[in-house]
């Protein structure tokens, strides 16, 4: 058990001495992408806007998510959470079989050691909450065409439904969170001059082909402009033949006097014969907030072996 143990450690590259880049679970699509040789790709006409327009219309990403509550799959979840010095300090690791009939979720291992709960039985972070909220909420939850994590509750209820803007509409505003709403809108024409935006092809999971389209702060501004501006990068990955959304990155990094985070998100989705499902989602990051204590947390979740639920009568 100890081996083991280390060797999941072993799967994190630690925080260097007074750095804020963690390098856990490698959260990052490009790592899944081999790109073309410099190219001129003139295919559909595409241009930045094109694959702007995209990104802020696309709904498939998010209704693979949706898609997924009718099948049944395995989902493993790594959870580490991490003090002051980045030495870890709670793990929780679940394997779950996800059915599409009663019972909906089976523990086919669930293990948690160190700091992850309270004396009340709630999570210690509340970035851990957060992951219950959007992942095991629907695990367990029946498939409906209402929003995926269902609808939130509880006093952080309007936290979470932001949350989950950020994640499957980048670029658009986000309501309600003090001085940061509009800076996630980086496609409009006051945010432009402070971004470059590319497009390059190349080949996802050795057989798809792709586009991989980029938005990352221009290297040439001022530290102080650079420090002002939330989102450092937004890579989007499109499958060439539908032009759908296979994978999201985003780096998010702020500080002001309310609030300090520095956060990376990656999500993956692979194909289960025609239909695209999510594969891959993988967190790492800290958040620190007045009267309260700062948040260390990385997290990966693996989901595989999609198959989907056939009634006897059609067997």
């Amino acid at each position: 058990m100890k081996r083991l143990l280390l060797l999941s450690i072993g799967l994190m590259a630690m925080v260097k001495a007074n750095s804020q880049e963690i390098k856990r679970f490698n959260p990052d699509t490009i790592q899944t992408i081999q790109l073309d040789s410099t190219v001129n790709i003139t295919a559909r006409r595409l241009s930045v806007q094109t694959f702007i327009d995209a990104v802020t219309t696309d709904t498939s990403f998010y209704r693979a998510f949706r898609e997924m509550k009718k099948y049944g799959f395995i989902a493993e979840n790594r959870i580490y959470t991490y003090d002051k010095k980045n030495k870890v300090n709670g793990r929780i690791f679940r394997k779950i079989r996800h059915n599409t009939t009663a019972p909906r979720l089976e523990y086919l291992v669930k293990q948690d050691t160190g700091r992850v709960y309270k004396k009340n039985g709630k999570y210690q972070l509340y970035t851990v909450e957060m992951f219950d909220y959007i992942f095991m909420n629907a695990y367990q939850s029946e498939f409906s065409d209402e929003s995926f994590g269902g609808k939130a509750e509880g006093s952080n209820a309007s936290y979470k439904d932001k949350l989950k803007t950020l994640i499957f509409s980048p670029g658009r505003p986000v309501k309600g969170l003090p001085f940061i709403g509009s800076k996630t809108e980086i496609f409009t024409p006051n945010m432009r001059q402070y971004y470059d935006y590319t497009f390059y092809s190349g080949t996802y999971l050795d057989s798809i082909p792709v586009y991989r389209f980029k938005v990352s702060i221009k290297p040439d501004l001022s530290g102080w402009t650079k420090d002002g501006l939330m989102i450092k990068e937004l890579t989007t990955i499109f499958d060439k033949r539908n032009f759908e959304i296979l994978g999201r990155y985003v780096d998010m990094k702020y500080s002001n006097m309310l609030f300090d985070f520095n956060v990376q998100m990656n999500i993956e989705m692979s194909y289960f014969g025609e239909v695209k499902l999510p594969s891959k989602i993988s967190y790492q990051g800290n958040w620190n907030v007045p009267l309260k204590k700062e948040e260390r947390a990385s997290v990966l979740v693996l989901q595989k072996d999609y198959h989907k639920f056939i009634p006897l009568k059609e067997q």
